[in-house]
């Protein structure tokens, strides 16, 4: 088993969809986290300077969905076929898109308010409705089992659901679909153990 060491900061943020793959598969990893006031030292070390970054026996993996893929490709959390894979890669790809509308490091905070909110309540309503639709009546959103495009929406729903706690309202079947994901013993195991962040 390779030796595995995730950097990122303490907080859920990128690096959790990470976490999960780890521990729904039950491999173990370091968990390197990092305070905001030692990332600057920290920044000039890192390839293309941006965490997270995983270390597998040394070698430095950058992009958060590019190393949940590599940990996943194997596994029946990728997608069963090359069908399905490129199913949960769209439904990440999807999330991600959305999710990285948002002005995190925004500094000015009237201008970073009006954009979040532009995007929970113009954005986020068309987004969820099509992700309702596509979920329909079934368990997961690709295939007969859980993907890692499971996890992703989990991670991705509690952090917009911070900013609007009313967003899925009129949704139960991706609220439905929240819980089922948490339920998974090694994601609750997860869950209650990590670090309490609010991102």
């Amino acid at each position: 088993m390779p030796n595995y060491k995730l950097t990122y900061f303490n907080m859920r943020g990128r690096a959790e969809i990470i976490r999960y793959i780890f521990a729904y598969l039950d491999i173990k990893y370091e968990d390197r986290r990092i305070e905001l006031t030692d990332w600057p030292e920290i920044k000039s070390c890192i390839p293309f300077h941006k965490i997270p970054i995983l270390e597998v026996d040394g070698v430095v993996l950058h992009q958060s969905l590019a190393i949940a893929r590599y940990l996943a490709k194997n596994t029946d959390l990728a997608g069963k076929t090359e069908m399905e894979q490129c199913q949960v890669d769209a439904i990440v790809d999807t999330l991600d898109d959305f999710m990285s509308l948002f002005p995190w490091a925004e500094k000015n905070q009237d201008r970073k308010t009006q954009v979040f909110q532009e995007l929970l309540t113009g954005e986020a309503p068309h987004l969820l409705q099509d992700l309702d639709t596509y979920l329909g009546e079934k368990e997961w959103f690709i295939g007969n089992s859980v993907t890692w495009a499971d996890f992703y929406w989990d991670i991705c729903s509690t952090t917009l659901l911070l900013l609007k706690p009313d967003l899925l309202d009129i949704h139960p079947r991706l609220e439905t679909l929240r819980k089922r994901v948490q339920a998974l013993p090694s994601i609750a195991n997860w869950i209650q153990q990590r670090p309490q962040t609010r991102f």
